[in-house]
């Protein structure tokens, strides 16, 4: 008889079962914010595959691992946004891989562009050890000695380079017909991957941002997402909220993954792209609406973000 994920780990009573077959379960989450799907195929036993899908803002994680396990986390769109005790914030980002024991999960996420999608690896130490010490004669990873060099409070994360970007990207786009003998070789190749890594060398510290910093900034997110149409310089926003520049520069960036012109320039157009498909206004009205008083500059911009001409977006509509 196999074991489902929920006999090896307390996920929470926000998360409830949806659908379940043979080699694979969808969990659903739901929270005042929005929704979250987690979809877990068996690789081995003592091995899962989980594609997460979440479309929320913040949760609360009641995780608590009933065994011994590692979880290896890769971002492929979105961020997670970890809320620590004692008032400091870490953020994983797009083509961050993070790993940790999962001892201490149980916490406040966060979700900064209201989205996450990607990939964890869940292994459980004594199952997947016995496991895969039979499936491929000389193989040795050592998977105890991999969840001690990431045990903790703090989480590790780095940058994937292309060797394990490139395990990642294939996971995304697995044929049905070959999924459950390709999730093998993928495994397999992480943790082979993984098994000679030097963490301490081969990880980044990512910053971590103070909790007023971080209330500072979603502040200011907030203030120039109300006021779309309105241009603010740098310098009047950090005068405003009374956060010295550079930090307001690097913290919004640590938050939401971009700069703050990037961002207003993306929620502009966004803005505008819904405004175009709701209503019949004509171009240059929607590009005043949203702070643009040229109308050559405002579908220059529009282009570069929605990837047609607001004229075009708005004609292929009719």
């Amino acid at each position: 008889m196999g074991y489902e994920l929920e006999d090896r780990v307390f996920y929470g009573s926000n998360i409830s079962v949806s659908k379940r077959n043979d080699g694979c379960t969808e969990y659903k989450m739901r929270d005042a914010s929005g929704a979250g799907t987690m979809t877990c195929y068996k690789v081995f036993p003592g091995v899962d595959i989980i594609y997460n899908d979440f479309h929320m803002k913040s949760c609360f994680s009641e995780f608590r691992p009933k065994v011994e396990m590692i979880g290896i986390d890769h971002c492929r769109d979105g961020r997670i946004e970890w809320e620590f005790p004692g008032g400091s914030y870490l953020y994983l980002q797009k083509g961050d891989l993070q790993i940790n024991a999962k001892d201490h999960h149980a916490m406040g996420f966060g979700f900064p562009s209201g989205h996450y999608h990607g990939i964890t690896v869940a292994i459980y130490i004594e199952e997947a050890s016995k496991t895969l010490s039979t499936v491929w004669d000389g193989l040795c990873v050592d998977l105890h000695a991999l969840r001690a060099s990431v045990s903790g409070e703090r989480l590790f994360i780095m940058r994937t380079d292309d060797s394990i970007q490139h395990i990642f990207s294939e996971l995304y786009k697995v044929p049905e017909k070959i999924r459950k003998n390709y999730f093998k070789i993928k495994v397999l190749e992480l943790l082979l991957f993984l098994s000679v890594v030097d963490f301490p060398v081969y990880g980044q510290e990512r910053p971590y941002l103070p909790k007023k910093q971080v209330e500072t900034v979603k502040a200011i997110k907030e203030y120039i997402t109300d006021n779309i149409d309105k241009h603010f310089t740098l310098d009047e926003l950090s005068t405003q909220f009374g956060i010295p520049l550079t930090s307001m520069k690097t913290s919004f960036k640590g938050i939401y993954g971009t700069s703050i012109y990037a961002y207003v320039r993306t929620q502009r157009m966004q803005i505008a792209a819904s405004m175009l498909r709701q209503t019949r206004e004509n171009v240059t009205t929607i590009a005043g609406q949203v702070g643009y008083n040229n109308p050559s500059k405002f579908a220059a911009a529009f282009k570069k973000v929605i990837g047609v001409s607001p004229a075009k977006y708005q004609n292929d509509l009719a």
